[in-house]
């Protein structure tokens, strides 16, 4: 007899190993994984996909370093688990790393097992979900690490723009390992569990005598208040796949796809009086821009993005009559709804993703102007500024904008005005349309009649009335066509969805170049 194994023994085997391979670094470290409040990266890879659907890819790949002692530590999956699936029916790739394996470290096989994901992805046009827990570059295998975080940064440039890319960030992400989820269009992050950082606070205090927590410096709070870096921020790991998901709902699987149209039942000629009420009779005084937006949207159903950072400026997805929106609103509420350098950079960023994905943006504005001061100034406010004008003339996506009360100076053209390529841009009776507010325009237009006045106060109350009257209001703009029309606050819905309804073939040719430079 043959010492051969049977064809019945060889299917065992392959059976044997892929039970191992779905251990990762065995029993002993997924519990340890479970104590730290935290799922396995196949845990969190079947929660994220319709049930029995994940296919995986490359599950008995092995790394490649004999040094260090890294010979004898060889473990199936080599750090990360990667295949695909579908979430609601609709294909995504996901590559998920797992802690248990030389603590999520990423080396030569685990960099190309994530690169071949990417592109099949971009081959097969469909959104990649990352899901991050790793300790960063796996140090034993020394340039090859690097060599690989590189190639996964390339890919991510590459499918910028084509596929949706989602970065969930569930455990650390330091040094170079934060470039990539960084490049992606989203970056969720969980309360407490979720670090990102460049340099970790041992080197900052050894460096700087500094001293800082994970959490402080890194900490999803942070980045979600502080710093940007993090779009949405959930409590605990399984609302990060559900914010995943709804999120994905939104977005079409490529740039040459429309967005999924999802009805959700709401009349399409549904009209709110209470919109008559919304704006104060005192013109300076505050209100929350989400009263309007949420009552004009499909059932109320806003996903805010990155709503603690620049409150400023509210940006996030929404629905009109089924169809995927980008929303982009001043708030009044904070700094009077005035743009800044955070504001301007939170909603250039957003815009330029709708674009790219074919998603429509509705612009509610009320914008005062920019936020004056030499912090502004020199933090660079005409840089940033621009980047927002840039994004607004940039987009060939269908854009409506309504200005709701305020539509001052510059920030005027900015907030996707008709001279910015707004195709349909409508006022309501309260819109302010002028160079400046009715006080500093008198301050400058009669400062030699106020100065001649023997009650200033009096005669500037009459000037700023005057002024008002005249000048502040939507229909002067209106007579020179800059406003396609006056509507009426409570019928906002049904003359955004038609006219969203007349742009869905919209066709707006730039000319050829290999790239715009926007002033970054």
């Amino acid at each position: 007899m043959s010492d051969e194994p049977t064809v019945k023994e060889k299917i065992h085997w392959m059976r044997k190993l892929r039970e191992q391979a779905k251990l990762g670094g065995g029993k002993e470290r997924i519990e340890k994984q479970h104590k730290q409040g935290k799922m396995t990266a196949r845990e969190r890879i079947n929660l994220l996909l319709d049930s029995e659907s994940f296919v995986e890819q490359d599950p008995f790949v092995l790394h490649r370093c004999s040094d260090l002692g890294m010979a004898e530590r060889k473990i199936l999956g080599d750090g990360v688990v990667t295949g695909y699936g579908t979430i609601n029916g609709r294909l995504v790739f996901v590559f998920s790393h797992d802690f248990t394996v030389f603590g999520g470290s990423l080396g030569e096989m685990f960099a190309k097992k994530v690169c071949k994901l990417m592109d099949l992805a971009m081959k097969t046009g469909a959104p990649i979900i990352g899901i991050n827990d790793s300790g960063g570059a796996r140090i034993q295998e020394g340039v090859a690490s690097l060599g690989g975080y590189g190639d996964i940064f390339f890919k991510n440039v590459v499918a910028s723009g084509v596929i949706p890319q989602i970065s969930v960030i569930m455990g650390p992400c330091a040094g170079g390992a934060v470039y990539s989820p960084a490049m992606t269009d989203f970056i969720i992050m969980v309360k407490d569990t979720s670090h990102m950082f460049i340099t970790g606070p041992e080197v900052i205090k050894t460096v700087l005598g500094q001293e800082v927590s994970f959490e402080e410096l890194g900490g999803a709070s942070v980045h979600m208040q502080t710093s940007g870096v993090c779009h949405f921020m959930a409590e605990n790991e399984g609302q990060s796949i559900e914010l995943t998901k709804e999120l994905l709902s939104y977005l079409p699987s490529n740039n040459l796809e429309a967005p999924p149209l999802k009805k959700l039942g709401d009349d399409p000629n549904r009209i709110d009086h209470a919109l008559e009420e919304v704006v104060p009779d005192d013109p300076d005084k505050p209100y929350d821009i989400k009263e309007i937006i949420v009552s004009v949207i499909d059932n109320g159903e806003f996903l805010e993005v990155q709503p603690l950072w620049a409150p400023n400026i509210v940006v996030g997805f929404a629905r009109l009559n089924g169809r995927s929106v980008g929303i982009v609103a001043n708030q009044p509420k904070s700094f009077a709804g005035t743009l800044d350098v955070r504001s301007s950079a939170k909603a250039a960023r957003f815009i330029r993703f709708c674009d790219a994905f074919n998603i429509p943006i509705i612009t509610f504005e009320d914008v005062p102007g920019f936020l004056p001061g030499i912090d502004q100034e020199h933090g660079g406010i005409i840089r940033h500024g621009s980047k927002l004008l840039f994004a607004y003339c940039e987009a060939t996506v269908p854009k409506i904008t309504v200005i709701i009360r305020k539509a001052y100076g510059g920030a005027y053209d900015v907030m996707g005005s008709k001279h910015s390529g707004a195709d349909i841009n409508y006022a309501w009776p309260s819109a302010e349309i002028a160079v400046m507010g009715p006080a500093g325009a008198i301050n400058i237009i009669f400062r030699k009649d106020l100065a001649k006045a023997k009650d200033q106060e009096k005669r500037k109350a009459e000037l700023t009335a005057e002024y008002r009257k005249k000048f502040a209001n939507p229909y002067i703009a209106a007579e020179k066509g800059y406003i396609d029309d006056v509507i009426d606050p409570s019928h906002t819905r049904p003359r955004l969805i038609s006219a969203l309804e007349m742009l869905v073939t919209k066709r707006e040719p730039r000319p050829p170049k290999k790239h715009s430079n926007i002033p970054l």
